[in-house]
């Protein structure tokens, strides 16, 4: 039997130790590589809250980078999170009393985003080191808002169909015979029957709005020149504007493209957000009017009142149904606007500032990607 090189029995280097060493630093490697490749967030930070290390996927999110994040507390860079600091310090607090914690945190970024982020933190994963992971789900929380208020305007559809059917009937007759007695009443007493039909007036209007949320109504889209929607617009109320001290300052740009859409259903849209800006300045003030063209053949319109502005936290509640911040509003004007406006494939955004006012803007395509029926 030949001889067998001891050699070759034995690991290179021949030392259990250096075995050791070797695999401990493939470890290491392999946990740094686990630690940078993650698609979530991934922070460590010591127990003065200073941030020990972060990988590249936080650092994306975050906004800075490693070299200017390490050292410092968690809710001190001058990123989101800076705003978030009372936040941060009770998920912090949570951790430290239950060892781990989960929350949804609310961040505003530099452009005014709300954004969302889940994270999920660990006590002590070290000795004296803390883990968090944290991922952005503002594109899930905003289609789960976009559900929640398609499943609200699924049921306010079957509620709209069954009001049609149960008040219009009554209506009917009330306003039948409201016109019999319209001679009598007149000379009696002439503010009640004012009254009276104004008030059926809005009862049928309130109806009206339902069954556009309702049924989507045939629509037949035409191409029509938007400035002259608006200024028939304008025309109609301007009496309303008179009568509250309401000045209009129109800012047309004249060589606007013209748009294929359903010419009322965009005034009633226009005269909605015209007729709410009249009515948040019971004082009198200015509402502007200003059109424009966008890039990517896009045209827009924005309304802009001088009233007391709307709350951060209310804006993004205008347009659910039976939200209003006015004292008699149904909220269902500005809902039905919104759903005119999508079936025109644009949509409605919404800038207020607390004690100078609110701007409507109201983007348009110039050319519908699938055209409707044209007359």
């Amino acid at each position: 039997m030949e001889k067998q090189d001891i050699n070759d029995t034995l690991p290179i280097g021949n030392s259990d130790k250096q075995n050791k060493t070797v695999n401990f630093q493939d470890g290491e490697q392999r946990y740094r590589r686990i630690f940078e490749d993650s698609i979530d967030g991934l922070l460590l930070w010591d127990n003065d809250h200073r941030i020990i290390d972060v990988n590249r996927f936080g650092e994306k999110m975050i906004g800075l980078p490693k070299e200017r994040l390490i050292g410092n507390r968690i809710y001190e860079p001058h990123t989101i999170l800076k705003d978030g600091k009372q936040e941060i310090l009770r998920h912090i607090e949570q951790v430290l009393e239950k060892g781990q914690t989960c929350t949804t945190m609310i961040f505003t970024d530099e452009e005014g985003n709300t954004r969302y982020f889940d994270c999920s933190s660990k006590l002590d994963i070290l000795s004296g080191i803390n883990f968090t992971v944290f991922k952005d789900i503002t594109e899930k929380m905003e289609i789960e808002e976009q559900l929640r208020k398609s499943d609200t305007l699924s049921v306010i559809g079957e509620l709209a169909a069954g009001i049609a059917h149960e008040i219009r009937n009554p209506m009917t007759a009330l306003k039948g015979f409201i016109q019999l007695l319209e001679e009598t009443i007149t000379k009696e007493h002439p503010m009640y029957y004012q009254v009276i039909t104004s008030e059926l007036s809005r009862i049928d209007s309130i109806i009206n709005e339902f069954l556009i949320l309702a049924k989507p109504q045939a629509t037949k889209f035409q191409e029509k020149n938007l400035n002259q929607i608006l200024k028939e617009t304008v025309d109609l109320l301007s009496a309303q504007a008179v009568l509250h001290n309401v000045q209009f300052i129109t800012n047309i740009e004249s060589h606007l493209p013209p748009v294929f859409c359903e010419p009322n259903q965009l005034k009633k849209v226009f005269i909605n957000i015209i007729k709410n800006a009249i009515e948040v300045m019971p004082l009198g003030g200015n509402v502007s009017i200003t059109t424009r063209m966008l890039e990517e053949e896009r045209v827009q319109i924005s309304i802009q009142d001088e009233g007391a502005g709307i709350p951060k936290e209310k804006i993004k509640k205008l347009g659910e149904p039976f939200f209003t911040t006015k004292e008699q509003g149904t909220g269902l004007g500005l809902m039905v606007s919104h759903r005119i406006i999508k079936d025109h494939q644009g949509e409605i955004t919404i800038e207020s500032v607390e004690g100078r006012g609110t701007t409507f803007y109201i983007e348009l395509p110039s050319q519908l990607k699938d055209k409707k029926e044209i007359m």
